[in-house]
């Protein structure tokens, strides 16, 4: 049976215009993204079999276009669609962010460095750049690879630090395996990146460790 001839609020559209978006299951917003299903499959079936086939929804949302592409139903256009709709979630994060006070808000932050840093399959290291009030005023991937002293250069992140007219940072990283616990290597550069900030009154918060469901503070550990 086409949705169309479902009643009106088992649909998704009208379910969600009736109960708002939280209302739906995973496979429901889905198929409101994918607009139309495929022979002998609805859309809400197509994306229940679509989010069985990638594992979950995550993995579908985090998959690469290559693998995207290669499931019934999918393809390039779609592909551009949920990335430009991810971005725009991702952005609305960070202007709601930019509203307040990082320090008073740190659901929002924590929310808004998930999106942006657990997906990738390499560490990212990043950083909000803060004002006097703790506003943000940008955020910046600064380098990528294994993040350890070789690769976080503390001239870098003070250039840029001056670059934006901060006034404080919150660091943040991503471990790919998962497991948010930090290790040494990220104790380490965080003490060589405050002292080099230090010397240009620019103080580091908080450094963050994103992992899979779960984000470590170092400053909530004592270690900053």
């Amino acid at each position: 049976m086409a949705i169309r001839d479902w009643p009106a609020a088992e649909r998704p559209r009208e379910k969600l215009l009736q109960r708002g978006a939280a209302a739906l299951s995973d496979a429901e917003l889905l198929a409101i993204f994918l607009r139309t299903g495929v022979a002998g499959l609805s859309a809400v079936d197509l994306a229940r079999q679509l989010i069985g086939d990638f594992g979950g929804l995550r993995p579908l949302l985090e998959a690469d276009c290559k693998n995207f592409c290669r499931h019934k139903g999918l393809g390039a256009a779609k592909y551009v669609q949920l990335q430009a709709t991810l971005e725009l979630g991702r952005r609305h994060l960070l202007a709601t962010l930019q509203r307040g006070d990082a320090l008073t808000s740190p659901d929002d932050t924590r929310r808004f460095l998930a999106a942006r840093l657990r997906g990738y399959g390499h560490e990212v290291f990043a950083a909000l750049f803060l004002d006097n009030r703790h506003r943000v005023i940008a955020f910046e991937e600064l380098f990528s690879g294994t993040i350890d002293g070789a690769s976080v250069h503390p001239r870098e992140v003070v250039k840029r630090a001056l670059g934006h007219n901060a006034a404080a940072l919150i660091l943040a990283h991503n471990h790919p395996s998962g497991v948010a616990e930090p290790s040494r290597a990220d104790e380490s550069i965080t003490r060589r990146l405050k002292e080099a900030l230090a010397l240009v009154e620019i103080r580091v918060l908080d450094h963050l460790v994103v992992g899979d469901g779960e984000i470590v503070s170092l400053a909530e550990r004592g270690l900053i």
